[in-house]
C-alpha cells in the first residue's frame, strides 16, 4: 500500500534540476499513505517522471523499493496495492528460468510484464492495485486499476504534460496546476454525496474507471484515448445470470465458505502485524471469523463504541471477539471526540465527500493503526450478497403499490410526511416488540420518509434514483450547473438484468462500492498509514456470488442469507441475528447543537452569495427547518457542509 504520481512531458525541460522538483513537491503530498520510504525515477529525454510514497508490507527491505525498474531494463512501475497470489505466479515464473532478487510483489509484476505482456498479466493478477507502468520500448506510459476500484487513480492533462497520481493532493502540487472547480461535478456531488468516476471536482481531472487501462503516449497532448477493459463486470454479472450455480444450497454454503477462506488467507500474507475492523455485524464477523479460523494466535480486532446506543455497536463486536477469542480492543469516543475529527475531513479526503460513517471509519482506523499496520475489513458484503434494505424493500414497495395510479401513491406519500421523523421514532420504539422483524429499524422516521419520496415515482428505476440521490435536483441549487450523464442514467451500458432488486445490486457495485465506501476507507486508513485489505473483493468471489440465485441472497425479507449460513458455521445465530446498524453518527442533532456554529459559518448567506456556488435560499430554506426539529434534513445539508469546509481549505 503506497502513494504513487509522476508525469509525462511532451517538451521535456531541459533542465533536470525541474524534473527532479516537480516529481518531488508531487510526491512529498503524499506521506501518509508511505510514512517507510520515497523514491523519485525520471528519464529527462524521454519526458517522463515517477515518484513513490512506501508502506512496507511484502518485503520490508530496501530490495521491494519503487520505483523499480524490470530485470530486463524494458519497465519501471510506480505501484501501489498487493497482489495476493504473487507467491504462485512467482514459482510459475521461476519454472520458466526466472530468477528473482528480491521478495516483493512488485518485482513479480515485472517479471510477468516480461514474460507475459502488460493486459495478460494482468488477467492473472488477484489483489487490488493502481499502477503506472512505462515501457521504455514502444514509450508508452500505462495507467492501471483493479476490477472493482480498490485504489484510487487520476488523472489529467495540464497543457502539455500529462499528470497522475494516488491522490488530487499530489496532482496540485504539479507546478502551475490549474486547479479550476467543476461545477458539474459539483451538481453529482449534491446528488450522492460521492463525485463518481471518471469525473472530479477539477475540470480536465478524472478516475481512471475500474477495471481498465488507459495508454498515453507523448505525441498527443490533451488527447484522452478511452480505457480500455480487461475485466468487465458487465460481461460477469451478464455470465452468471446465464450459467447460475445450479448446485443445492448446503453445497453453496460449503463452496463460499471454501472460497472465502481461500481469499482470506491469502489476504493474510503480510510482513508486518495484521488484523481486523469488527462491528459485530455479519460482514466483519464473517471475516474475522475465517481468519481465527486459519490463524494459531488470537487475530488483534478492533472497534469503536458511541455512548449514543442507537449508534453503538461496540457491544456486539465484544460479544463475537469473545465468543471467536480474538485480541480485541474497543475505544468509546465522545462526540467531542468524534467531532473533532470533522476539520480534517477536507484534507483527507481532498475531493468534497460527504459520507458521515468517514468520521467513525477514520477514528477505527487510528485505534488499529496504534497496533497494526494491515487490516481486514468486511466492506462489499452488502452490494454482493443483498445487505441494503432497499434490495428487498424496494421491489417489494413497487410490487404492491406500483399498479396504483400515481395519484393516489402521491396522496399516500403525502400522508407519511404528515409526521415528522421525530415522531414517527416515538411510535416505533413504542410498538417496536410487537412489529414483525422486517419493520424493526434504527431510525425509521427517516426510512419511513425516504419511503415516501419513492412512492410517487414512475418506474422502478426512478424509485432507485430517487433512493440513491440526496438532493433530487441539484442543477436548481448549483449555479451554472449541467449536471452529467454517469453509469447511473445510461440504461443502454447496463448489464441485461430483469429483475430489479438484482439490477439495483448491479448499479451499487458499479458506482456506489467503488466510489463511497471504497473511497471512504482507502482515506480513512491511508491517512494514518494503515493498508485496509476487502476479501469480499477477490474477484473469485464477486464472479460466484453473480452465479448465485437471488432466492439465496435474500430469503424470508432478510438479506445476506448465504453468508448469514456460512457464520453460522462459526459463531452462534443469537450472536448476529439483529437488526441492521450501519455505521454512522448522530450528524442531525449535532448540527442543532455543538456543530451549530461551525455550520453557521459555513452556509452564511452572504458567504454562499460571495462564493458562487450555490443558490442560498434553498439551503437556508432546509436549515432553518431542520434547526426547528419539524424535519431531518442532515442527508442534504452534510453535502453542502462538506464542500463549504473543502473549498476553506483548498
Amino acid at each position: 500500500m503506497c502513494g504513487i504520481s509522476g508525469f509525462l512531458k511532451c517538451n521535456a525541460f531541459n533542465a533536470q534540476e525541474g524534473f527532479k522538483n516537480s516529481i518531488n513537491r508531487m510526491n512529498a503530498t503524499l506521506l501518509h499513505r508511505g510514512p517507510d520510504n520515497d523514491g523519485c525515477w525520471y528519464d529527462m529525454e524521454a519526458g517522463i517522471a515517477f515518484g513513490h510514497r512506501r508502506l512496507s508490507i511484502i518485503d520490508v527491505s530496501p530490495e521491494g523499493n519503487e520505483p523499480m525498474i524490470s530485470a530486463g531494463g524494458r519497465y519501471v512501475i510506480t505501484y501501489n496495492g498487493e497482489i495476493y497470489n504473487y507467491l504462485e505466479l512467482r514459482r510459475e515464473l521461476e519454472t520458466t528460468g526466472w530468477r528473482f532478487h528480491g521478495h516483493s510483489d512488485t518485482e513479480v509484476m515485472l517479471a510477468a510484464f516480461e514474460k507475459w505482456g502488460l493486459e495478460n498479466s494482468v488477467k492473472r493478477f488477484i489483489g487490488m492495485f493502481a499502477f503506472a507502468l512505462w515501457d521504455r520500448q514502444e514509450r508508452q506510459l500505462s495507467l492501471v486499476r483493479d476490477r472493482i476500484g480498490e485504489k484510487p487513480l487520476y488523472y489529467g492533462w495540464q497543457g502539455n504534460t500529462f499528470i497522475f497520481a494516488s491522490e488530487l493532493k499530489a496532482i496540485c502540487a504539479y507546478p502551475g496546476f490549474s486547479a479550476d472547480i467543476d461545477r458539474d461535478s459539483l451538481a453529482l456531488f449534491m446528488r450522492h454525496a460521492y463525485i463518481p468516476a471518471p469525473y472530479s471536482i477539477y475540470k480536465g481531472i478524472k478516475k481512471l474507471v475500474p477495471g481498465t487501462i488507459i495508454t498515453i503516449t507523448a505525441n498527443k497532448p490533451g488527447y484522452y484515448p478511452e480505457p480500455v477493459p480487461y475485466w468487465s463486470f458487465k460481461q460477469i454479472v451478464e455470465a452468471g445470470l446465464v450459467n447460475p450455480y445450479d448446485g443445492s444450497e448446503d453445497e453453496a454454503i460449503i463452496y463460499l465458505d471454501n472460497l472465502l477462506r481461500d481469499a482470506i488467507k491469502h489476504q493474510m500474507i503480510s510482513d508486518v502485524p495484521l488484523g481486523a475492523f469488527l462491528s459485530g455485524g455479519i460482514d466483519s464477523s464473517t471475516i474475522v471469523a475465517l481468519m481465527q479460523a486459519q490463524s494459531n494466535v488470537p487475530v488483534k480486532t478492533f472497534s469503536i463504541g458511541f455512548y449514543e446506543q442507537a449508534y453503538n455497536e461496540a457491544r456486539y463486536a465484544r460479544e463475537v471477539a469473545e465468543y471467536l477469542g480474538t485480541e480485541h480492543t474497543e475505544l468509546y469516543v465522545t462526540p467531542e471526540e468524534a467531532m473533532g475529527v470533522i476539520p480534517r475531513l477536507p484534507e483527507l479526503y481532498d475531493e468534497p465527500f460527504a459520507d458521515s460513517s468517514q468520521i467513525p471509519t477514520h477514528l477505527v482506523a487510528a485505534l488499529a493503526r496504534q497496533k497494526l499496520t494491515v487490516s481486514l475489513s468486511g466492506d462489499a458484503g452488502d452490494e454482493l450478497f443483498g445487505g441494503y434494505n432497499r434490495y428487498f424493500w424496494g421491489r417489494s414497495i413497487w410490487n404492491k403499490v406500483g399498479w396504483l395510479p400515481r395519484s393516489l401513491r402521491f396522496a399516500g406519500a403525502g400522508a407519511l410526511r404528515v409526521l415528522p421523523p421525530a415522531v414517527w421514532d416515538k411510535i416505533f420504539d413504542r410498538w417496536g416488540p410487537v412489529l414483525p422483524k422486517e419493520f424493526r429499524q434504527r431510525l425509521p422516521g427517516d426510512k419511513i420518509h425516504k419511503l415516501a419520496e419513492v412512492l410517487a415515482v414512475g418506474s422502478p428505476e426512478a424509485m432507485y434514483r430517487n433512493l440513491i440521490s440526496t438532493w433530487k435536483n441539484p442543477q436548481e441549487l448549483i449555479i451554472s450547473a449541467a449536471e452529467p450523464s454517469t453509469i447511473l442514467t445510461e440504461p443502454l451500458q447496463w448489464a441485461d438484468i430483469s429483475d430489479f432488486t438484482l439490477r439495483m445490486m448491479y448499479l451499487d457495485t458499479l458506482s456506489y462500492l467503488p466510489d463511497d465506501i471504497l473511497v471512504k476507507v482507502d482515506r480513512a486508513c491511508m491517512g494514518v498509514g494503515l493498508e485496509s485489505r476487502v476479501p469480499f473483493l477477490d474477484h473469485r468471489v464477486v464472479e460466484f456470488a453473480w452465479r448465485l440465485p437471488l432466492e439465496m441472497k435474500i430469503k424470508n425479507g432478510e438479506g445476506k442469507w448465504i453468508l448469514r449460513q456460512v457464520l453460522y458455521r462459526y459463531v452462534p445465530r443469537e450472536l448476529i441475528d439483529r437488526p441492521k446498524m450501519g455505521f454512522g453518527v448522530p450528524i442531525d442533532s449535532w448540527l442543532r447543537g455543538p456543530l451549530k456554529d461551525w455550520a453557521e459559518d459555513l452556509i452564511n448567506e452572504n458567504r454562499l452569495r460571495q462564493e458562487g456556488f450555490f443558490h442560498s435560499e434553498l439551503i437556508q430554506e432546509k436549515w432553518q427547518e431542520h434547526l426547528s426539529g419539524k424535519r431531518n434534513w442532515q442527508h442534504y445539508l452534510w453535502p453542502v457542509l462538506m464542500f463549504q469546509a473543502w473549498l476553506g481549505q483548498r
